[in-house]
């Protein structure tokens, strides 16, 4: 009987699997704490609390302080005993490096006085990375973890690095019904949005505005108007059309296009700082039509909140209301279709802004629960108001890792110096940098780089010591090159790949000795899957970042050896300037033997003679003003991200995210000479897909002459006939060479040196521009100019 039904699919539905870190959503009573290198943090903690301290990376000493709630210092807080002293927390404190300020004044307020302070001193210098210890809280009081470290100087190894502290509460930890981060600084005003509700306020010219996602996910609006002009009865809000339009962005950011206006051009308020950069500035805040159109009369919207909230303040309701909606996760596609899918923010996440008038304000919490807008679960806002008297300097959040915390936008060691020079900054990998310079301009910049000498700040770059007596082994495993051959003070520029080819990372690996690496690359996850391969097979080494310890000027040039000459002094066990190879470093001094302690290396980004100089921070401003005062005879210039875009794509030098991606090999990167597959007798990560890859080509990297002066960008399509046969990866306008040039991947089959392609613009079939294949290096491809 049972074979006369139909065969089915047994039991009840699964639910969808996604995939998120574990750090999304608020933990019912999980908190994580990311304690940097050289920084300490402050964690309140009650009976039962229990705190696992993680050791990173490795080799990082951990000091834990611990008082109870009248300030006295004691390690039964935390059920231990101490067994130092709080010596390197207080070098901190003395020190004033960054979030010290507030620890202080956090000590303060508590009565806890370092003079006689006890500490549970964890972990050593050869801890494996890793290593947790765990504490239960026995009573009321306060935990203070420390990750102290000096200065590393530029030829050691011996970095700061960062701990993780994870707090398990006993009881959830409730501020007004819910988890929210500590205030930025005493707040002016502290308001709960209920979810589904909307509140106005007012706030003063010259204050900020913090608007937070207290759970994660879920979306704001927010709108504002000058208080003056509603006071004349005028009645304009904050226009984002007329904002996309004078700041040439989907939505404002910190940096140069941070404000937003009303209709009149008035500016209203300016973005300070974002942890989420991701928002819509395109839609409208819901409305009652949107749900009775799609089913749901009646439902609860945004814009009849706002009529509600903003009715004391005498404005008038409108049926939908414009809007700056935060955390909303919009784009458009390709077919002009605006889309639209669950936040990125996570809980704490905030916008902070600046009021540039007396304005009155209003924030929703988006009662949307139709769709994936706030990611199918409705939650509260937060808004908390500050003095303008209060300083917090611009800054973009960027995590390493999906579950890592949220590192805010730093200022290099040589901003002091650039920043007198140019306001024209942006964001790149969470530094601040000059884009173009004010008194030059790029074109003088690019002039100056090729005919003269530049100098450029580059400190970005991610770092890593690579040490111990398994690091040869790690790093040729790991990277295309042969480790084997590199000798102590050799350079050698290298890929690091995944198991099916694509790249990781490039970079430069520096032998500082036997068992002494320092890889420098692009990217922060190239240290995470060093460390985790290391884990992985078991070998005896420690990948620790030293990006913080290390800050790097590249000056760049015909006239860059003179001006390093003039600049470094180097003891007699190292290589003088004249003396160093091409991919070669030298350790020295600025100026005598007395000088602030540096590595400088013959490496570029250029296609031109030069070298970078590597310092730690605090010796930042001292390196600048050297070099500055050296070159001032020779035409020395500083040199932005511009121009440095200019001279890098006329030498055929690949730009991540651009040239290459973890869908690309570094055969397909024009970067085949960095695996010898033949030479290097070793395996290493990616070895037979590269094989594979190199025999059975499918794209190549090539350079463009574009017979028009007409613009092309990254992604326009490079087309025979109606066919798009490749893409663009970067493009210049090159001074040198008088025409557009750009570096494209194409198919093999049209790859040729000589074949004639088109550059498809509009859909890319109306408009076309002729083009024909070259060399990849567009100047000086056999690299005569840095060799020489």
């Amino acid at each position: 009987m049972l074979d006369s039904y139909p065969q089915i699919r047994p039991g009840p539905p699964r639910p969808s699997r996604i995939l998120t870190p574990a750090n999304v959503r608020a933990q019912a009573g999980s908190e994580r704490y990311d304690v940097p290198g050289c920084g300490a943090y402050l964690i309140p903690v009650a009976p039962g609390d229990r705190l696992t301290i993680r050791n990173a990376e490795g080799g990082q000493v951990c000091e834990i302080l611990a008082a109870d709630g009248r300030g006295v210092i004691d390690a039964g807080v935390i059920g231990a005993q101490a067994n130092g002293d709080a010596r390197g927390l207080k070098a901190l404190l003395l020190g004033g490096g960054s979030g010290m300020g507030g620890l202080r004044l956090g000590l303060e307020r508590r009565g806890i006085d370092l003079g006689r302070a006890g500490a549970v001193v964890l972990f050593g210098s050869e801890t494996p990375a890793g290593t947790e210890e765990t504490f239960t809280a026995t009573r009321d009081g306060v935990v203070v973890i420390a990750a102290p470290g000096a200065a590393m100087q530029p030829g050691a190894q011996d970095t700061a690095t960062p701990l993780v502290v994870t707090v398990q509460r006993a009881a959830l930890k409730l501020v007004k019904g819910f988890d929210l981060p500590d205030p930025l600084a005493d707040p002016v005003l502290d308001l709960r949005v209920k979810s589904a509700t909307a509140q106005a306020y007012f706030v003063k010219a010259g204050d900020y505005i913090q608007i937070l996602d207290v759970d994660g996910r879920q979306c704001t609006d927010f709108q504002c108007f000058s208080a003056r002009k509603l006071d004349q009865g005028i009645e304009h809000a904050l226009d984002v059309t007329t904002s996309r339009t004078l700041m040439g962005h989907a939505y404002s950011m910190p940096g140069l296009h941070a404000k937003y206006y009303d209709q009149d051009w008035l500016p209203l308020i300016e973005v300070v700082q974002d942890t989420v950069g991701r928002h819509d500035a395109f839609a409208m805040a819901c409305a009652s039509k949107y749900y009775d159109e799609i089913g749901y009369p009646g439902h609860v919207n945004c814009s009849d909140n706002f009529n509600g909230a903003l009715a004391a303040h005498g404005v008038a309701p409108r049926p939908g209301w414009m809007a700056v909606n935060l955390f909303f996760n919009t784009a458009i596609d390709a077919h002009g279709v605006l889309i639209s899918d669950e936040p990125w923010s996570r809980p704490g996440d905030y916008v902070l802004f600046r009021a540039l008038t007396d304005l009155i304000c209003v924030s929703s919490a988006c009662p949307d629960d139709t769709s994936p807008a706030n990611g199918w679960y409705l939650s509260d806002i937060h808004v908390r108001t500050y003095s303008g008297a209060e300083k917090f300097s611009r800054s973009i959040a960027y995590r390493p890792t999906p579950d890592a915390e949220p590192k805010m936008t730093k200022e290099t060691a040589f901003h002091a110096r650039t920043e007198a020079k140019t306001r024209n900054m942006v964001e790149y990998k969470g530094y601040w940098l000059p884009q173009v310079y004010s008194s030059n301009g790029t074109l003088e910049e690019y002039w100056a780089c090729r005919e003269k000498a530049v100098v450029l700040d580059l400190s970005p770059l991610r770092k890593f010591e690579v040490t111990g007596p398994d690091a040869e082994a790690l790093l040729q495993w790991t990277l295309t090159r042969d480790v084997k051959k590199l000798s102590v003070g050799q350079v050698v520029y290298s890929a690091m790949c995944y198991e099916h080819g694509g790249m990781i990372d490039d970079g430069t690996l520096f032998r500082l000795g036997r068992d002494q690496f320092r890889w420098i690359g692009g990217d922060d996850y190239s240290g995470v899957w060093l460390r985790e391969q290391a884990e992985k097979l078991g070998l005896q080494v420690m990948v620790r970042s030293s990006t913080d310890q290390l800050h790097n000027l590249a000056v760049q040039g015909p006239n860059s050896r003179e001006i390093i000459r003039r600049t470094i002094w180097t003891p007699p066990h190292q290589p003088m300037i004249e003396e160093l190879g091409w991919f070669r470093f030298t350790i020295g001094r600025i100026g005598s033997p007395d000088g602030a302690p540096v590595v400088v290396s013959r490496t570029g980004y250029t296609g031109e003679l030069g070298y970078e100089i590597f310092c730690h921070p605090k010796d930042g401003v001292a390196v600048w003003d050297a070099v500055w005062a050296n070159g001032a005879d020779q035409g020395l210039r500083p040199m932005g991200l511009a121009a440095l875009d200019m001279v890098r794509i006329e030498a055929g030098l690949i730009f991540a995210g651009y040239d290459f991606s973890d869908q690309t090999d570094p055969f397909e990167a024009g970067i085949g000479f960095t695996v010898p597959l033949k030479g290097k007798t070793d395996d290493f990560i990616g070895r037979d897909a590269l094989i594979r890859r190199k025999e059975h080509p499918m794209h190549k990297l090539v350079g463009l002459d574009i017979d028009a002066a007409v613009d092309v960008g990254h992604g326009d399509g490079v087309h025979v006939g109606r066919a798009q046969v490749g893409v663009v990866t970067s493009s210049t306008r090159s001074p040198l060479l008088g025409k557009n040039i750009a570096l494209a991947r194409l198919d093999v089959a049209h790859a040729a040196v000589g074949v004639q392609v088109e550059v498809g613009k509009l859909d890319g079939q109306q408009k076309r521009l002729p083009a024909v294949i070259v060399p990849l290096s567009h100047y000086d491809p056999k690299k005569t100019r840095p060799q020489s």
